[in-house]
């Protein structure tokens, strides 16, 4: 009693959004921010790929017995990832740009990481 343990199901998805912060930089986007929060949930990364803005969520997995990381992105996390990004512009005081939702698969085991431009049409 009394020991902080750290749960593995935070250290994986801060490990994957630090796989995937590299990945990003590594292929010329701009980190902006990460880990952005509204009462809708969070966008693990916010950066800009020459002059689209990109909301970018990571899925993070050890294996894929129980399919592609990038599956786990349904309409519900769909509709509340475009809420939250909404609620960013408007904070950010940012006027309509041209912007895209994309996803970041991260393998734990090898660090590859599998992007998925435009994952989702910011219209569906």
């Amino acid at each position: 009693m009394g020991e902080k343990s750290t749960s593995k199901k935070k250290i994986t998805p801060n490990l994957g959004e630090s796989i995937a912060c590299k990945y990003l930089k590594k292929n010329g986007y701009v980190i902006l921010e990460k880990n952005f929060r509204s009462r809708f949930g969070e966008i693990d990364i916010i950066a800009k790929d020459y002059e689209a803005l990109c909301f970018i969520e990571v899925k993070s997995r050890m294996n894929t017995s129980f399919g592609f990381p990038e599956e786990y992105v349904d309409n519900r996390k769909q509709k509340k990832l475009f809420k939250t990004s909404q609620i960013y512009l408007t904070e950010k005081l940012i006027p309509d740009i041209d912007r895209r939702f994309d996803v970041i698969s991260v393998d734990l085991k090898n660090g590859d990481c599998r992007k998925v431009k435009n994952a989702f049409d910011v219209d569906s």
